[in-house]
């Protein structure tokens, strides 16, 4: 069976119809989730980009061990495993951080790649001088000093929107399926950078959903990563700005959902419906100024952690069109395996949600937990949701065979040993700043319990309320960390080891 998954990144499941949302057009998504079983209760794992993409890849979950970077000498490659299986493996992408130092490994582990450059910050195009930049990227340095002027020096050529990403890469993967190859299956990873910021898009999307002209007003590309800076940007931002800027990146979705059409055009044209499993996902959504934040930063709420799974296999078409079974990042892994007939290696932490789609529940999870390395845990049965914060007193190391760009080591020294369960290469115990970034406010609040049921926004916070879940929701992440082998620091700086 051939298995093609396309990761479309930053998609918030309530703006798509295939959810509920009546905001944004999205009809081509819609039309694969009613052919699709779609997952309503699937859950980031280890955040962001390339943490989520080491989910994938290695079926690992990295978040308690390390941040941001490389994959490792030791971890498993799905499409190593795949092509070991007899499988013709590729990837169509524009997500540039493949091409990064702080992201290798990742593409080399296929047989065949082809990058569409020039997204956000790559290292692509010559900058322009200053004095080129026009309004709309002065409102993006405002806030972003170096990014706009990047961005805006990848992309200043382009025309319409034929020369924008998502029709570039929907496109060379379209073109991919159509190109002659042996006979044995294929598996296709094919990633649309966008709906990722900046939110710029060219007509008739920009005037969609909002005056396209208030670019030259406003930004299309607010703060997150810094909390400071993002505070700031509240507090000068009007009501105007902000629904500006959610009618573009709603513009950037439906943009984005047009092309991926065209892949599902190809899929008819070709008849490879009947032999081909495609699942379709994200590696997480994108706050758009909710609780007076933007992007996917500690503490994660369901806004941005609840994100959208869609899964079409030809031989499993069960009744019920949803499943609502918990299930999460790492899961692609051993699914992918499942569905190539491939047996999941005993090291993974991921689950396959193949079962769920034949109606057999049995073996679901009974918690996910997700997080940003250094910053805090979340864990969730699907009804209770605990999101527990660190305390930043407490020591933090990085735990990884070499010392990533990603990783700023604190001027003491660093230890080396085995603190990785089932890893036999020796890993270096990195000291790293307690000091992390995110939300300074939500990281030194207390723990935030919610009742998913009662209160599906998440936004009365239960913990003084309810004793009884406080303790039952602690020990169920003790117990789901502990079966990793999570470093003991952890358990101390997450208030768990009482």
């Amino acid at each position: 069976m051939n298995i093609i998954l396309v990761l479309i990144d930053s998609v918030n499941r309530s703006a798509l119809s295939a959810y509920g949302g009546t905001e944004f057009a999205t009809p081509n998504i819609e039309a694969f989730a009613k052919r699709a079983r779609r997952f309503d209760n699937h859950f980031v794992g280890s955040l962001p980009c390339m943490p989520a993409r080491r989910e994938i890849f290695a079926g690992f979950s990295g978040m308690q061990w390390r941040p941001w970077g490389p994959l490792e000498p030791f971890d498993l490659r799905l499409p190593k495993l795949l092509e070991t299986a007899g499988y013709t493996t590729a990837i169509v992408t524009d997500h540039y951080h493949y091409w990064e130092e702080s992201a290798n490994g990742y593409i080399q582990s296929f047989q065949g790649a082809e990058f569409i450059r020039g997204h956000e910050l790559d290292f692509w195009e010559p900058l322009v001088p200053e004095d080129e930049l026009p309004d709309w990227v002065r409102n993006i340095e405002k806030w972003r000093p170096g990014y706009g002027r990047k961005y805006y020096s990848n992309i200043r050529q382009f025309q319409d929107e034929t020369d924008f990403f998502p029709a570039k890469v929907m496109t060379a993967a379209a073109d991919w399926l159509k190109k002659p190859r042996a006979a044995n299956p294929f598996f296709l990873q094919v990633e649309s950078f966008d709906v990722h910021e900046p939110f710029d898009v060219p007509e008739p999307y920009a005037s969609l959903y909002g005056d396209a002209s208030a670019r030259d007003r406003f930004t299309l590309w607010p703060p997150y990563q810094d909390a400071a800076r993002q505070a700031d940007f509240f507090e000068q931002a009007s009501e105007e700005e902000l629904a500006f800027v959610r009618s573009q990146y709603g513009a950037k979705l439906t943009m984005t959902d047009r092309w991926f059409g065209k892949l599902l055009e190809t899929l008819d044209d070709l008849d490879l419906w009947k032999d081909t499993a495609v699942i379709v996902t994200t590696d997480h959504g994108h706050d758009l100024g909710e609780r007076g934040g933007y992007g996917k930063q500690f503490p994660h709420f369901d806004s941005h952690a609840n994100i959208p799974l869609m899964v079409w296999h030809p031989n499993l078409q069960g009744e019920d069109d949803s499943v609502t079974s918990l299930t999460s990042t790492v899961d692609i892994f051993a699914s992918v395996l499942e569905m190539a007939g491939v047996a999941r290696p005993a090291q993974s932490h991921s689950h396959s949600f193949v079962p769920l789609l034949k109606g057999d529940a049995s073996q679901a999870r009974e918690t996910v937990i997700y997080g940003t390395f250094g910053q805090g845990i979340c864990c969730t049965d699907g009804e209770w949701t605990l999101i527990q914060p660190p305390d930043r007193t407490k020591p933090l190391h990085a735990y990884s065979t070499m010392i990533p760009t990603t990783i700023e080591p604190q001027d003491r020294a660093i230890d080396h040993g085995n603190y990785i369960p089932g890893v036999s290469i020796p890993q270096w115990k990195i000291p790293i700043s307690p000091d992390g970034p995110g939300d300074r406010r939500a990281l030194d609040s207390e723990p935030l319990l919610y009742n998913r049921r009662i209160d599906p926004r998440q936004e009365t916070n239960l913990w003084a309320k309810e004793s009884g879940q406080q303790t039952r929701m602690r020990h169920l992440m003790r117990d789901h960390l502990q079966r990793y082998g999570s470093p003991e620091e952890l358990f101390q700086r997450l208030g768990l080891d009482d």
